[in-house]
């Protein structure tokens, strides 16, 4: 009898011609979380097993951090299909545990079986009942549930359910560029980009000296986490400050905000090109701040032909909240090191802003060439998760 970890796939399963290219790409994603341990990886249809002599806690740990996995369970292959011999393995694994009430289910994917998946689990239910004392059955709401699966050639059995991400593997539904700052909302909106299948890279504008090294390692951090999802993960950073300081100092100050927000837009967009990126990612709310009104984002949008994708468009910030601690990055987030757009921000930015007045004003800097220098300039740095980052143990 092999001990495995079982992964069900959820979502997978409505693919049909497809599900083979994802179920691939499932396969290599958690060989990759486990590229340092002794595991392999086999798959049909509608199971697949990891196969390792490491400690089950730590497999299970990583790969908890796979997207596509609907469920996993500890299971066990009994090398029979002979009811009697099958039987007695159950009752083997079952005395191991501690309980008073189960229930069994049963799957029979050997359809040459006579007997019905019913008739199995009354037969194996009653034969647990006669052998292990104090025992009872609960259909409702077991201690235990009994999960066994009839299958050509072996048999499946196993108990506990362990939660998977949901959604789809990385990397099965292209390349997006997310535009990630400092704050709380481009790390979630990136986390629920990648549980769609889309594997992200990440562009960050730092402005020194007017934005701190701490503000650039704290985005570093930041992609350190998303990493973790993203098998790793490539961050382009550019140097914004003459794009900034240039918008400072000769256009209105109320538009400063929208016309900063179509260059990063241009450079993403051109940067994504580069990269066969599909898409831009960022974290915009509708109504959150003074950008991100119906009308800012219009007008900001205008500046690419490129898709925009808002995961969080229509998110309540308390809920973004949620899900930013549940993946480990709202603590860094909040930490108090200020990035571009949270300096020179104006006291009373627009909120409808004119196309008209966003295309004279931006005519009063040479902002094609300072793009051009931007991008030519910028650094790209490989981020892995496995990577040591102590930059703010004692911050957090």
């Amino acid at each position: 009898m092999e001990s495995v970890i079982l992964i069900k796939y959820g979502e997978l399963s409505t693919k049909k011609d497809n599900i083979n290219f994802f179920l691939r790409q499932l396969k290599e994603n958690i060989l990759f979380a486990l590229s340092d341990l002794d595991a392999s990886v086999t798959y049909d249809l509608g199971r697949m097993f990891i196969h390792t002599k490491e400690h089950f806690d730590e497999v299970i740990k990583r790969v908890k951090n796979v997207f596509g996995i609907h469920e996993m369970n500890i299971g066990y292959i009994i090398a029979s299909t002979n009811f009697d011999e099958i039987k007695k393995e159950v009752l083997s694994l079952l005395k191991e545990k501690e309980f008073t009430t189960f229930k069994v289910e049963s799957k029979r994917a050997n359809k040459k079986l006579d007997t019905t998946s019913i008739e199995l689990s009354r037969n194996l239910g009653a034969y647990l009942l006669k052998n292990m004392s104090g025992l009872k059955v609960d259909v409702k709401s077991p201690e235990v549930l009994v999960n066994v699966e009839y299958r050509l050639k072996n048999t499946l059995v196993y108990f506990e359910k362990i939660k998977g991400l949901g959604g789809y593997p990385v990397g099965t539904l292209g390349k997006g560029m997310l535009m990630l700052s400092g704050g709380i909302d481009s790390p979630v909106a990136g986390y629920l980009t990648m549980k769609r299948g889309v594997k992200i890279e990440a562009i960050y504008f730092e402005s020194p000296p007017h934005t701190s090294m701490e503000a650039k390692n704290k985005v570093i951090s930041l992609a350190r986490k998303l990493a973790l999802y993203n098998n790793d993960l490539i961050l382009h950073v550019v140097n914004f400050t003459e794009i900034q300081e240039a918008i400072y100092k000769n256009i209105p100050h109320e538009y400063l905000i929208t016309i900063m927000r179509r260059m990063m837009y241009r450079i993403s967009a051109i940067l994504a090109s580069k990269r066969n990126a599909k898409i831009l990612i960022n974290g915009e709310s509708i109504g959150q701040v003074a950008s991100q009104t119906l009308t800012s984002m219009s007008a900001i949008n205008e500046t690419v032909s490129i898709p925009v994708i808002r995961p969080l468009a229509c998110f309540d910030k308390l809920d973004i909240i949620d899900i930013a601690k549940s993946i480990d990055t709202y603590k860094t987030s909040i930490l108090p090191f200020e990035d571009c757009c949270t300096i020179f921000v104006p006291k009373h930015p627009v909120i409808n802003p004119s196309k008209e007045k966003c295309h004279e004003y931006e005519e009063l800097i040479p902002y094609k060439d300072l793009i051009y220098e931007a991008i030519k300039t910028h650094e790209v740095k490989k981020i892995t998760a496995k990577e040591d980052n102590d930059e703010f143990k004692d911050l957090l």
